[in-house]
């Protein structure tokens, strides 16, 4: 059956009263819809039997295959049921009712718009600043080992995360974070899914910046979310592993340091931006 929106959570071993709320906030935010929740936990971690709503199907890998291609398994869905609009959702977001039919609404108005994200805060209300430039490999590094330069990393996030916009406008965005993307079909269908190459971490980048060749890519503030935004590969050994590696094969694809196109882009961006 045709649907004008579908979304898709991917969990891994994720806090259930977390994951519950994020589901909670989905479904009470849309009543014609279908909600993909592909488990990639071991069998034994299973959350199907919490999650019996006619609206949720539930897949269950028995392992982690990724981020992307999990997301892909349902967007392979959504496309076949000829979905207008697929949310890809993080599994620590929560949200007002009116948030999804908010940018449903802006989407509509504007067919040259391919992926949104609206402004995301901290629990505490605080702004996380997921707004993003294409990254240089220098940028990506520094940000991930050199914390202990907090001048240093300041000077670079000001322009990376676009602080100099205030983020109190609508605006042109060529890189926003997979916690919330509010993704146009026709787009996918266009641009092809996550790149299943890469297991976590640069799937976003990679993503929001093939769309931003053939459509507008926005931030859109006029509604919030909250994450509570964990940054794994902080704390974990093996996520740092997968950054890194992920890191690598998005440069590997779009080029290191000869990539005009990225130059082009940002360039383009920032003068929009400043006006």
């Amino acid at each position: 059956m045709h649907k004008k929106l579908t979304a898709s959570i991917v969990i891994f071993k994720n806090d259930p009263a977390i994951l519950r709320q994020t589901v909670q906030s989905f479904l009470e935010s849309t009543s014609d819809t279908t909600l993909y929740l592909v488990d990639n936990s071991p069998a034994s971690y299973s959350a199907k039997a919490e999650y019996q709503d006619e609206r949720i199907i539930y897949i269950q890998n028995a392992k982690n295959i990724g981020f992307g291609p999990a997301h892909n398994i349902a967007l392979k869905h959504a496309l076949d049921a000829g979905s207008e609009y697929h949310l890809v959702l993080n599994p620590d977001i929560y949200f007002e009712e009116n948030v999804v039919r908010d940018i449903q609404t802006f989407m509509d108005a504007n067919p040259d718009i391919g992926l949104v994200m609206p402004k995301v805060l901290y629990p505490d209300g605080r702004l996380q600043p997921l707004c993003r430039l294409l990254p240089s490999p220098v940028t990506l590094l520094s940000r991930r080992f050199l914390t202990f330069h907090q001048s240093l990393l300041n000077r670079i996030n000001y322009r990376y995360e676009m602080h100099f916009t205030g983020y109190n406008k609508i605006m042109d965005v060529p890189f926003l974070s997979g916690c919330f993307m509010f993704l146009r079909t026709d787009a996918l269908r266009k641009v092809g899914l996550f790149d299943e190459r890469i297991f976590l971490y640069t799937e976003d980048i990679d993503l929001s910046r093939r769309i931003h060749q053939y459509y507008r890519t926005i931030f859109y503030p006029e509604v919030s979310i909250f994450h509570y935004h964990e940054k794994a590969s902080f704390r974990k050994l093996s996520n740092l592993y997968h950054h890194v590696n992920s890191t690598i094969k998005y440069f590997n694809k779009w080029g290191w340091f000869k990539d005009e196109n990225r130059r082009e882009i940002n360039a383009r961006i920032m003068l929009r931006t400043q006006k």
